[in-house]
């Protein structure tokens, strides 16, 4: 025989939510001794009689109370077919009518005392006046619960959680799997036993009542075009965000000094971050930097040592001495580049860097201006002689330091550097950096050094080979090639870095820079200074010369 499956509302009305209620005493026993011949007026009663028990006769087909079994009861009945315990429905009739007979007998109380006090006599019951009544009644009833008919007065129900159990041949069998109390504790008023729900035939699983699945912390639900509300695509939070709960429609951004952690699912502190003495690449830069502050301070004290010698004399010490003490200075600017920025270095940082730098290219193109007027000056009848003598090329440092300045001066007037963070370099970190303000006024104030380098190294360039023993002009050539190849290359390094590595960038071309100054103009003086003696002394140089004409 082929088994016939039903399941009621198939998986649409899998649960059944009824008003929770006690068993009432001695409504099963009632139910067992109940028949027709008791109630005749009953006709449900009947009908049930003639359905399940078979009272009709077979050639007349009419109901005979004599065709039933006499020991027939309703508990015989399978319990697909009649339950015996009371069902919420029947349970909210038993109420009702209990909640009629109340009222009735508080109207008729009412009527009677109303009677006595007024001598009338009695009035009619009208439904106006029942309903009055029924509104305000308030009872317990047989199971000990209250029962309140006003809805703004009524408390609010408890419920029962059943479930449809389905078994072969439509046998059908309701199950209370959970339970709804709105006076339980927060976040317990819903139980429910999901291991006991039937879904379906054979398996416990709970069905997905959605199209897509359900979205995880992390990411939000971006809907589906023309398609339901129920069907979505799971989008990852971006970045800096997140989604700390499931099917979350927005993405939750974090605060400026927090980051997202990798799940995106949690906001966390960011960690202050900053090219510091400790670190290893800031220490080595500041060790970098004392280390050519301290080397430049031994040359100039070589040279002032011996300032008597032709070099240091044909190359006109006091300019030597200038640019000596300008790169001493270059190399400890970078220092303030280096620690915690504030206000104070930030606005020192580029200020001091263009000044010292502007002295140093301005005395290397005095040095180179002085090369050539020395050149110039020794042939008969030249007339620039007296710029020579009058040291008329050591007015172009101050004049040139003084434009510097005044370019310096207008930044820090109009807007200045400022202390700034940045949280998007550094994944968990916030970076304290020094924001330049004005980068018209930065890049004015580098521009102008690149046009005193490029004019010292074209005049330098011109000079190269000219017929002087002492003539350094070839060494100011290298040194400014150095200068403007360091410097152009940083231009694009520094636009491409970003956070700590910008200062980095900026701190090593400013030591570069220095370095090349330092090495290409004075490392050969400081060799034949302290190595080639011979070649140090103008009256030895002449004797040499003689000898090899002889």
């Amino acid at each position: 025989m082929k088994r016939k499956y039903f399941m009621l509302g198939s998986l649409h009305v899998p649960l059944i939510f009824l008003h929770h209620h006690e068993d009432v005493s001695g409504f099963t026993d009632f139910v067992k001794t109940v028949n027709p011949s008791k109630y005749p007026e009953d006709i449900f009663l009947a009908r049930i009689w003639f359905l399940s028990f078979n009272c009709s006769d077979i050639e007349s087909d009419c109901v005979t109370w004599d065709n039933c079994v006499h020991e027939a009861s309703l508990d015989c009945l399978p319990g697909h077919v009649l339950d015996m315990t009371m069902s919420g429905h029947s349970y909210d009739i038993y109420n009702a009518v209990y909640a009629v007979a109340q009222a009735l007998h508080e109207m008729l109380l009412h009527q009677t005392e109303v009677q006595i006090m007024g001598n009338r006599k009695g009035t009619l019951t009208s439904p106006a006046q029942l309903l009055h009544f029924l509104k305000n009644i308030q009872f317990h009833n047989s199971v000990g619960q209250q029962v309140i008919l006003d809805e703004k007065r009524k408390l609010e129900p408890e419920y029962d959680i059943l479930n449809i159990w389905n078994f072969p041949e439509g046998l059908e069998l309701e199950v209370k799997v959970g339970k709804f109390s709105p006076y339980a504790l927060r976040g317990n008023q819903l139980s429910l036993s999901e291991e006991m729900v039937q879904w379906s035939i054979g398996t416990i699983r709970t069905p997905h009542s959605v199209c897509s699945e359900t979205c995880g912390p992390g990411f939000r639900k971006s809907p589906q075009e023309e398609k339901a509300t129920c069907c979505f695509d799971c989008t990852p939070c971006p970045q800096n965000a997140i989604a700390n709960g499931t099917d979350m429609d927005q993405c939750v951004k974090c605060a400026d000094h927090q980051y997202a952690n990798t799940q995106r699912n949690k906001c966390l502190m960011r960690t202050a971050s900053f090219l510091a003495f400790g670190n290893p690449l800031g220490m080595a830069l500041a060790c970098m930097a004392l280390c050519f502050s301290m080397l430049t301070a031994a040359v100039l004290g070589i040279f002032a040592k011996h300032q008597d010698t032709a070099i240091v004399k044909a190359n006109n010490r006091t300019l030597s001495y200038i640019l000596l003490i300008s790169l001493i200075f270059c190399f400890l600017c970078s220092l303030l580049f280096i620690g915690r920025p504030n206000t104070v270095t930030c606005r020192l940082q580029h200020i001091t860097f263009g000044i010292v730098f502007t002295v140093a290219v301005s005395t290397v193109l005095a040095k180179t201006v002085t090369v050539v007027l020395a050149f110039k000056a020794t042939s008969p009848g030249r007339r620039i002689r007296w710029l020579l003598v009058s040291g008329a090329p050591n007015f172009i440092i101050p004049i040139c330091t003084l434009i510097q300045v005044t370019l310096c001066g207008f930044w820090l007037g109009t807007s200045p550097p400022f202390v700034d963070t940045d949280t998007y370099s550094e994944h968990g970190h916030i970076i304290i950096l020094c924001n330049k303000g004005s980068f018209t006024a930065f890049y004015c104030v580098l521009g102008y050094l690149g046009s005193l380098a490029l004019a010292s190294f074209t005049v330098a360039f011109l000079a190269r080979n000219l017929p002087d023993t002492f003539n350094e002009a070839k060494f100011l050539t290298f040194s400014m090639l150095v200068f403007c190849s360091v410097w152009l290359t940083f231009l694009p390094v520094y636009h491409s870095a970003k956070g700590k590595v910008m200062v980095v960038v900026e701190v090593f071309s400013i030591l570069a820079s220095g370095a090349g100054l330092l090495g290409c103009i004075f490392a050969p003086k400081c060799y034949n200074i302290l190595l080639m003696s011979n070649r140090n002394s103008l009256h030895d140089f002449r004797d040499k010369k003689r000898t090899r004409r002889n």
